[in-house]
């Protein structure tokens, strides 16, 4: 006998494997599947929860001739001048001139002596290198610190800041006379 071709026999065993394949794919399995979902449609129930109703949505109703418009930069001034008008009424003369020694914040400012005068007191103040004389009224620091009053040892001074709400309040502050290290 003559051996076959290895091409014949390569397709020979490809067609019986493929056969073999397609009878494996039989559908006895099927069955039982169907009847499972069957019975899992009936035992099952569907349970939905009900929706609630949404919120009713109620525009703002803006008139714009008699109300300030949200976003005009006046509305902060309006404000402002409401809460200053609740206010102490306290605040500082921004109108008069500035004097030499506003320029200057009250922690770089030395008092280094007093002079006296005919029925005035003068305290000696220095900053960098220059002294400066003041006397009770004079204005010192960036906080419209007024000088109250002077003595050998310190110069009085009230100051008006804005606190966290805007208000302008007075406050105490105090420059004691720095001794010489030389």
């Amino acid at each position: 006998m003559i051996a076959p071709p290895i091409g014949r026999l390569a397709r020979i065993f490809a067609t019986v494997l493929l056969v073999s394949t397609l009878f494996g794919c039989g559908n006895s399995d099927e069955t039982e599947i169907k009847e499972w979902m069957t019975e899992v449609k009936v035992h099952t129930h569907v349970f939905i929860p009900q929706l609630t109703e949404p919120k009713k949505f109620i525009p703002f109703a803006y008139a714009g001739k008699t109300s300030i418009d949200p976003f005009n930069a006046n509305k902060l001034l309006v404000a402002l001048a409401k809460m200053q008008g609740n206010g102490s009424g306290l605040k500082p003369n921004l109108e008069r001139r500035r004097e030499a020694l506003e320029s200057y914040p009250l922690d770089t400012v030395k008092m280094v002596g007093t002079l006296q005068k005919v029925g005035l007191s003068y305290a000696l103040l220095q900053i960098d290198k220059t002294v400066f004389p003041v006397k009770v009224g004079n204005y010192v620091g960036q906080n419209f610190g007024m000088v109250t009053s002077i003595n050998e040892t310190e110069v009085n001074l009230k100051e008006i800041v804005q606190d966290a709400s805007g208000e302008w309040v007075e406050r105490e502050a105090k420059l004691a006379l720095q001794e010489s290290t030389k």
